[in-house]
């Protein structure tokens, strides 16, 4: 069932490209949908191809100079790195998906909306595609609660998606942040001789930050404390289980 509705994605996606480079139709619901699926089918059943080079360095690339235990933190951290890109995918097809609907008192669709977030899930499809194979050449495994951590992002991408444009880019905005700071301290736990897992860490970060910014200049609304403490409290449950599974 995956390469039936992939084709059939594909075909619906480029032909409504064509239609909204000109700016005069939004996509209908129908064909959100399936691109909606097209995404969720592809993120979790097959293997990224990402559009730029994963950013190690070819000369210390040398996985030998790591102990074992090394290996297997390096592995695990890889790993929740990995389910975040899922979450990320899920979370803008969510909040592409809802600007594509009509909103409450007949609030009208979003193209523009729909397409910024698209673009910004393809820059994240190369996270996606560098974190999965740095995972297979450390000989870690993805998460195994992939399903469950997409649906559950994809929820909260679709309530996000639901306020509006500004709620909806002040919901990256804070998501961004978070992931940065995430990063970041990923960076302070890394072993310092896993130069590849540490140039991926550090190129995801700059990415990501520029995400935020992207979103924040085009109109995002900042969100309440209360919203970005549930925000953390589960990322934070999300990653604890992530390292281990």
């Amino acid at each position: 069932m995956v390469w039936p509705l992939a084709t059939v994605a594909i075909c619906t996606r480029g032909t409504m490209r064509n239609l909204a480079s000109t700016n005069t139709m939004t996509m209908p619901p129908s064909d959100a949908l399936i691109t909606a699926a097209d995404s969720a089918l592809r993120t979790l059943f097959v293997k990224p191809q990402a559009s730029q080079a994963c950013p190690t360095v070819p000369e210390h690339h040398d996985d030998g100079a790591l102990t074992p235990e090394e290996k297997h933190l390096s592995g695990a951290l890889m790993r929740v790195n990995h389910v975040g890109e899922v979450c990320a995918q899920a979370l803008y097809t969510a909040q592409a998906l809802a600007a594509r609907w009509p909103g409450p008192a007949g609030q009208a669709p979003n193209e523009a909306l729909a397409q910024r977030l698209e673009r910004a899930g393809r820059e994240e499809t190369d996270h996606l595609a560098w974190t999965q194979r740095r995972l297979d050449e450390l000989g870690a495994r993805p998460s195994l609660l992939n399903p469950l951590w997409y649906a559950g992002a994809f929820g909260l991408g679709l309530v996000a998606g639901a306020l509006g444009r500004g709620p909806s880019l002040g919901f990256v905005v804070e998501t961004e942040r978070q992931v940065e700071a995430h990063l970041a301290s990923h960076l302070d736990r890394l072993p310092v001789n896993d130069h590849a897992s540490r140039a991926i860490v550090a190129q995801m970060k700059d990415d990501e930050a520029r995400h935020a910014r992207d979103a924040h200049q085009a109109g995002a609304i900042d969100l309440p404390m209360p919203v970005r403490g549930v925000m953390r409290a589960m990322a934070r449950v999300m990653t604890t289980v992530a390292h281990r599974i």
